[in-house]
């Protein structure tokens, strides 16, 4: 089970299992011990009676046994349950008998059989004289205890009394019952359960289910709450607290509670980046401007104008890493308004491919373009399209090496754009990709910030917010040393879509700046 619907229902239903085992268990055995005891009570009563009336009948008569041979039973018969050459009860005496309703065996002194109830004989003789062995060669009682037998019912319970008073041939008596005498059956309980079992199981799997979801809806709610509030653009939305002062309601408030904590740290995060962006902006473009006066003065010496470029280009590098900043700032900020328009986006991949030919004249990178026949019509932001495809070709060009080439594709599918930039660069290890998208992250050493590709790691962090603030998305494939390929998906409608228009928050901004 994967959800703990689930296995608070499997739960459930195990516990009910075991339950229904335990009670038909504990009832079986409660019910078996008074049957067994109703069937020792008969059994005692019948050997009394059997007994009483063998006595006042050896009283009046003086003898029981009628050793008549002509009176004595077929001779296949006499063989099969060994009666002593036509010795009998007296059919007077053994007619009483016939009235019990179980089984009965009366035995001679020597152990042999004098007298078989009807009901006994239609056992057969296996049955017979399984027990006659039972009869013990000393004649001594044998309380009643259980036999198992291959008859009907599976057994049956028995008891050996003695008999004493009633003359020399007669030695004792055998009642026996069958199991399936008593009042009540166990093994028809038994039968009952194991019909009654699986349609309970079944019931309570179901009434586990629903109560299982019953309980947990809430916390159904609070997790597609937090859902819908994780991609950072909705931080002020808090969960519904359940009217129920229980672990789900201290729940939900601990939920708001570290929602109102997050807001206020990513208010105040983005607050200082976009301020500081801001302040840094004047400082830098004075400091560029007087390093550039140094630059072109004629009394600047030689021996410093190495230096002066070199702090040129690092003030120019910080004040497009303070530029980039500001936009991602504004971006998370809702602040960041689209100018969408309709656009042939032809046009802007003839200016990419155009700027990718320059940049990469001097590296001997082939830079080529494929756009469709007919016009593309797009509702877009021109400059931010335009800066998207220039940081792919740019970020493309400045991973291929000498002898590469860097493509950009135009594809139109109809209900979406697609824009590819694809390169034959040193590519990205594949425990790399998962990050290329957040800020500030390079991967070293090949993306080192030093050396002959420098760079802040803001470029592809805007790239991935102009996509999404435009409604589509951007993914990358890319193996180390075969090149990267960046697919930008637009998507087309007749008018702009909802997340594109003044104020958009970017779905999925990246507040933590990890520096690698």
């Amino acid at each position: 089970m994967t959800t703990l619907r689930g296995r608070l229902t499997a739960w459930y239903t195990a516990a009910l299992a075991v339950a229904l085992i335990v009670f038909g268990a504990s009832l079986y055995y409660e019910l078996q011990r008074p049957s067994e005891i109703e069937l020792d009570d008969r059994l005692t009563l019948e050997g009394s009676v059997a007994i009483r009336w063998l006595e006042e009948s050896h009283r009046v008569l003086g003898r029981l046994v009628r050793p008549d041979t002509a009176a004595a039973p077929e001779p296949d018969s006499a063989q099969v349950f060994d009666l002593p050459s036509g010795a009998t009860l007296s059919p007077s005496i053994g007619a009483y008998f016939e009235s019990f309703r179980d089984y009965v065996i009366i035995v001679d002194r020597r152990g042999r059989i004098l007298f078989l109830s009807d009901a006994t004989r239609d056992l057969g003789f296996a049955v017979v004289d399984r027990l006659r062995s039972e009869i013990p060669p000393a004649l001594h009682p044998v309380p009643p205890r259980t036999l198992p037998l291959d008859i009907p019912g599976g057994g049956v319970r028995f008891t050996v009394i003695p008999v004493n008073n009633a003359g020399d041939e007669v030695g004792a008596v055998l009642i026996a019952a069958p199991l399936t005498r008593s009042s009540f059956d166990p093994r028809v309980l038994l039968r009952a359960m194991l019909v009654v079992s699986p349609i309970v199981l079944g019931g309570a799997v179901a009434l586990a289910y629903w109560l299982a979801g019953t309980a947990l809806s809430p916390m159904r709610l609070i997790m597609d709450e937090v859902d819908a509030i994780k991609d950072g653009r909705s931080l002020h939305r808090r969960v519904v607290v359940p009217m129920t002062n229980d672990e789900l309601a201290r729940l939900a408030l601990t939920v708001n509670g570290m929602l109102a904590r997050l807001e206020q740290s990513f208010s105040s995060l983005h607050r200082f980046t976009a301020d500081a962006s801001h302040e840094l902006k004047t400082p830098l473009m004075v400091l560029r401007a007087g390093v550039e006066r140094a630059l072109t003065h004629p009394g600047t010496p030689p021996e410093s104008i190495g230096a002066l470029d070199e702090t040129l280009e690092q003030i120019n590098q910080m004040t497009e890493m303070v530029e980039n900043l500001l936009t991602l700032a504004r971006a998370d900020e809702g602040r960041a308004p689209l100018s969408v328009e309709q656009v042939d986006l032809r046009e802007l991949i003839a200016d990419a491919t155009e700027t990718a030919g320059l940049l990469a004249e001097g590296g001997g990178i082939t830079v080529t373009s494929a756009s469709p026949d007919r016009p593309v019509l797009l509702s877009v932001d021109r400059s931010r399209i335009r800066e998207l495809l220039l940081n792919l070709v740019t970020n493309a060009i400045k991973y291929t090496p000498s002898g590469g080439s860097v493509s950009i594709e135009l594809e139109d599918l109809g209900q979406s754009v697609v824009l590819t930039v694809r390169d034959t660069g040193i590519g990205v290890a594949p425990g790399d990709l998962p990050h290329i998208f957040e800020r500030f992250w390079r991967a070293d050493p090949a993306r080192s910030r030093t050396g002959d590709r420098p760079g802040v790691g803001l470029g592809l962090s805007i790239t991935k917010w102009i996509a999404e603030a435009h409604g589509g998305s951007i993914g990358v494939q890319s193996r180390p040393g075969r090149g990267t390929t960046f697919s930008v998906t637009l998507p087309r409608g007749d008018e702009p879509p909802a997340d594109v228009l003044p104020g958009h928050r970017i779905s999925n901004p990246h507040p933590a700046f990890t520096d690698s």
